[in-house]
């Protein structure tokens, strides 16, 4: 298969699946998703792969979901929002659910459903200068895979998500528990391929069955049913939407994104004190 918003190669049994819409910070839309899919599939059938490594060209993994291509389809209805945010959360947990270990590389940007993947993955490297957040309620969104109460304490979730928060260096996240390791610049990928290679020495039936239990673990905890409940959740948020997700998309269709995103955060300026 030809792909055109991701690349896709393998050597040394790793898959390297690289985001590749450098000139919209790898932004995921729908097509972006059905690619990735379609490359996990690949990954997944193929006997030679052990090891899945996702990183992003660019300045950076991925600034998450699209919302200009959101923007432009102006997505109404239940059913409409229901495929959108199933193929947003299926997307995001084929990484957790991989039979094989997955690994992600991450430098700039890594925000809302980019972060939501990176989390998914087995492992996260974040270069030094890698920056993480949920900025969704700031936009009048609501958080499509909820993975971030599982991976820290509910104090910080609740502080990352409520006050959207999307500025949270790697160190911060090193010490919260939502990267694995922290590397020096430009280091991010070349140390997820060496991770990558020497977990592809070990016998792959055992690193399967053992990823396997790790996660259920996370079953008998309730993860996939809290995760789905939380996605209905946001069904509804995004179904009926929100007067400040309106008036943000609005303004983008009016003026383009980025005064949409200056309006945004002149209002949490103002309103904290900045300006």
């Amino acid at each position: 298969m030809s792909f055109q918003s991701i690349t896709y190669s393998v050597a040394d049994h790793v898959a390297q699946l690289t985001l590749n819409r450098p000139e919209r910070l790898n932004a995921l839309h729908a097509g972006a998703l059905h690619e990735i899919n379609a490359a996990m599939d690949q990954a997944e059938a193929d006997a030679d792969v052990r090891v899945i490594v996702v990183s992003g060209a660019g300045r950076a993994f991925s600034s998450g979901f699209d919302l200009k291509a959101q923007m432009a389809q102006k997505p109404e209805g239940d059913a409409v929002w229901r495929a959108i945010l199933d193929l947003d959360f299926d997307t995001t947990m084929r990484f957790w659910n991989s039979p094989k270990p997955t690994i992600a590389a991450v430098h700039g940007a890594c925000l809302a459903g980019a972060f939501e993947l990176a989390m998914a993955c087995d492992i996260t490297i974040a270069d030094e200068d890698a920056t993480f957040g949920e900025p969704e309620l700031k936009f009048g969104a609501g958080i499509v895979t909820l993975l971030l109460p599982w991976m820290t304490s509910p104090k910080q979730a609740k502080r990352i998500i409520l006050s959207a928060d999307d500025r949270i260096p790697a160190r911060e996240a090193l010490a919260m528990g939502l990267v694995s390791r922290v590397v020096a610049p430009g280091t991010h990928l070349t140390e997820a391929l060496r991770t990558a290679r020497g977990m592809a020495l070990m016998d792959p039936n055992l690193v399967a069955q053992t990823k396997k239990a790790l996660n259920r673990t996370y079953d008998i905890q309730g993860m996939p049913t809290a995760l789905r409940m939380a996605l209905d959740i946001d069904h509804t948020i995004e179904s009926h939407g929100s007067p400040d997700k309106r008036a943000f998309m609005d303004i983008a269709r009016e003026r383009g994104m980025r005064e949409a995103i200056a309006w945004r955060d002149a209002r949490f300026a103002k309103a904290q004190g900045g300006g």
